[in-house]
């Protein structure tokens, strides 16, 4: 039940109340500079086309399995925080991820603070889920091809699933974590009318025409119905020139009787020789489940230099 748990709770987790570090959570929105004046339904674009290209984008995707065909250098910044969002533990990873020999090579491997329990594991399961998750993505199977249903018994599979489809499919239910499988669903004729959804053109990076998708949910709703909807917005940046997806902001938050969370996350992609791949992922957030301590952490993952 905590594993299950923990896949949900991965991507979820800053409080309303707490601290935004803005330098840890430059997320897609702020590096978009929206046109002030466009008609783009002359385009013949509509919502029904953003939505159908959210939910049936496999590109995104494919941009994290390509990435490992490439060389480069990450950056891993890791930060944990105590209940007066006070840093307490920092984590610092440099690596070079190479083809040719294929290795991962520790350029810079730096931990202060309250990282590790004694007995060698994180303190935070968050931490570990990162861990599980974009280190893995360096030299595993999660951004290569993998079959949508796990062998029976296959728990670590199972759990990688499921985290693929809240990360990489927004809008589809998520099947096997309680009371919220189905609340990731927005797009159903059932949740709209729950949410608001636009789109406005921009550019991206300084150089690139963009379309940005919104989801937001809408003003005026009951305290009650708002506290429901575990996606509160969720924004989807489209290149103008090929309707490829660069960008994807998700803010959730959910609260029940077993577990509470609340999320910012964001990913962006870049041109690389005219390749798209992975450029940023940031992350910060709060959860907290019944006997076991509030968790407070934040990412910072760069890609850089691909080859």
């Amino acid at each position: 039940m905590k594993r299950i748990l923990l896949v949900a709770l991965f991507l979820c987790g800053l409080d309303v109340s707490a601290q935004q570090i803005e330098r840890f959570n430059p997320d897609t929105i702020k590096t978009i500079t929206l046109d002030s004046n466009v008609n783009i339904v002359a385009q013949k674009l509509s919502v029904e086309t953003f939505i159908k290209a959210v939910t049936t984008d496999t590109t995104f995707y494919a941009a994290f399995r390509r990435m490992k065909a490439h060389s480069f250098i990450a950056e891993n910044r890791i930060y944990t925080y105590d209940k007066k969002n006070k840093v307490n533990g920092k984590i610092y990873r440099k690596i070079r991820h190479t083809v040719r020999p294929a290795k991962i090579e520790y350029l810079v491997k730096q931990d202060t603070g309250k990282v590790f329990k004694k007995n060698g594991k994180y303190q935070l399961y968050t931490v570990e889920m990162f861990d599980y998750i974009f280190m893995n993505a360096y030299q595993s199977d999660f951004v290569s091809d993998a079959p949508s249903a796990s062998p029976k018994g296959d728990s670590n599979e199972s759990y990688k699933s499921k985290l693929k489809t809240l990360i990489f499919n927004p809008g589809r239910p998520v099947k096997g974590i309680p009371f919220i499988g189905s609340k990731t669903e927005i797009f159903t004729a059932n949740m709209r009318q729950y949410y608001d959804y636009s789109f406005q053109s921009g550019t991206y990076l300084d150089s690139i025409p963009v379309y940005r998708f919104r989801v937001l949910v809408k003003d005026g709703l009951s305290n009650w119905t708002k506290d429901g909807l575990m996606i509160k917005e969720l924004v989807t940046i489209f290149d103008k020139r090929n309707f490829a997806i660069l960008g994807r902001y998700v803010d959730m938050k959910y609260s029940n009787m077993l577990f509470d969370f609340d999320v910012q996350m964001n990913i962006e992609m870049s041109y690389f020789a005219e390749e798209k791949l992975p450029s940023k992922i940031t992350y910060q957030g709060n959860w907290n489940i019944p006997f076991k301590k509030e968790e407070r952490a934040s990412f910072l993952i760069l890609h850089k230099d691909y080859q």
